[in-house]
């Protein structure tokens, strides 16, 4: 139906709007391709005043909005309201301030991340999240869903570099929320929140200095329970890497049609570990992970010899999920997190699963931190395909969940794994979830559909979760 003629033209009258059609469809969907919406409307505003007049209208309108920043989520995030409308932050992409006295950088959202070092790279200052999508993904997308990335093991995903964030709540107020505020942690409940509290319009970011060394080792192995015991021994040890990164044999193999990585050949699985601070410690505990990796059965063991050379080593890593495309015509990415020290068992159990369902999985994920990204491959011109790679995907979440650990680590649940949440969060701990969420938005406007389990989202029984339908039993709609 659209929007009414009149409700387009208030938001035409503050701001840059889309409402062709054809247009619109560019805003249907995030990364996860397979859930598809067309918005009515889609707002472009410049400024924080320019969101505060969108965000006013749907509040008086009762019209649901979906923040967006650069598209490149995985969890449905993004993914728009029938009859409701999109705000893009793309035109909010200046840096506002680097104070590097202070160790920090005000951005606005549509900021990407990569641009954030770039700034202050000259300075010897870098910004530590670092996800794959890191040259396109923009920092308010990153706030939304508190994004790591491989080096988040030992710098903290993006909630630990937030020190303030301008918001623009569900009602059009402004507010701002910083890590200096006395009472509850309003601006850590805010980051991760996936646009369900407000738009951030303003955020300042702690900055890094660069380390003294930067060292990278590559090791290749026969089989990924080695590389994992590997993992877990070097964290064992005391040594706390910045990032420890495992790809398996089909990863791998689609890296090196797409990069040309120059992967150890032949080998089961590969490590890259990647160590920074002072030289000194640098040195000691690169040869100490050296010696673990063979004492574990590493058969090719690299340390990059410059920048240029470590830069071709997290080329492949960095461009694993796009490169599925070069051994499969699609692929459902999944994202959870096991312990540590379930890594082999949990491996194991998605390589059963993978021959349950007659469907290849390629495993790429940051094995430090147990973060698993399961790709489950399948040809969507296959009928039945594309289902059973989702049936599958699910069952890889419920064996995380088996195993102790999450339904998600940094792609957030999003449309994808609402119905998922009863795996880990009882009634209760979703009802005072929920009240969070309407104190902050008392309509129901603010992404609506995302993170909480609905009757519309997942139906009465939700399937593969196995949920009870009390779980789901007087949940209102739009939360």
């Amino acid at each position: 139906m659209g929007l009414a003629r009149a409700i387009e033209s208030r938001f035409a009258a503050v701001t840059s709007v889309i409402t062709e059609p054809e247009q619109l469809r560019t805003y249907e969907c995030d990364g996860l391709t397979g859930r598809r919406v067309v918005p009515a409307l889609v707002a472009l505003p410049a400024t924080a005043a320019e969101v505060q007049a969108v965000v006013g209208i749907c509040n008086d309108e009762r019209i649901a909005f979906v923040a967006r920043g650069a598209g490149t989520g995985l969890s449905g995030g993004a993914l728009p309201v029938a009859e409701g409308i999109v705000v893009s932050l793309a035109r909010m992409n200046r840096i506002l301030e680097i104070d590097l006295d202070a160790g920090h950088v005000v951005v606005e959202p549509g900021v990407t991340n990569l641009d954030v070092t770039r700034a202050v790279a000259a300075d010897g200052f870098y910004y530590a999240p670092d996800p794959s999508s890191q040259q396109v993904c923009t920092i308010g997308g990153n706030v939304a869903e508190n994004s790591g990335g491989a080096h988040c093991l030992k710098h903290g995903f993006t909630v630990n570099h937030v020190l303030a964030a301008d918001v623009v709540l569900p009602s059009g107020e402004l507010v701002t929320l910083s890590v200096w505020d006395e009472g509850p942690d309003l601006l850590g409940v805010f980051v991760g929140s996936e646009g369900t509290l407000g738009i951030a319009t303003r955020l300042t970011l702690r900055l890094l200095r660069a380390p003294a060394a930067v060292r990278t080792l590559l090791a290749g192995f026969a089989h990924t329970d080695a590389a994992g015991a590997a993992v877990s021994g070097t964290i064992g040890a005391g040594i706390l890497p910045a990032a420890i990164e495992m790809m398996d044999a089909i990863t791998i193999e689609a890296a090196e049609q797409a990069v040309g990585a120059d992967y150890p050949p032949g080998c089961g699985a590969v490590l890259i570990v990647e160590l920074d601070g002072p030289a000194e410690q640098v040195d000691g505990d690169l040869a100490a992970v050296e010696r673990l990796c063979r004492e574990h059965g590493a058969v090719e063991v690299r340390v990059a010899a410059d920048p240029a050379d470590r830069a071709a080593v997290w080329r492949g890593r960095k461009a694993a999920f796009a490169a599925m495309g070069r051994v499969s015509p699609s692929y459902y990415v999944q994202d959870g997190v096991v312990p540590r020290t379930r890594l082999p068992q949990v491996l194991r159990r998605i390589d059963e699963l993978s021959a349950e369902h007659g469907l290849r999985v390629g495993n790429v994920f940051h094995a430090g931190d147990g973060n698993l990204h399961p790709l489950v491959l399948y040809d969507g011109a296959v009928a039945g395909e594309a289902a059973r790679a989702e049936e599958l995907a699910n069952r890889i979440l419920e064996a995380c969940v088996d195993a102790g650990g999450s339904i998600t680590g940094e792609h957030g649940v999003g449309a994808d794994k609402a119905c998922a949440m009863p795996l880990m969060f009882g009634r209760d701990d979703l009802d005072v979830m929920r009240r969070l969420r309407r104190a902050f938005d008392p309509n129901g406007i603010a992404n609506p559909g995302k993170v909480f389990p609905t009757p519309r989202l997942c139906g009465e029984v939700p399937g593969p979760y196995r949920v009870h339908p009390l779980e789901l039993a007087g949940v209102a709609e739009r939360f």
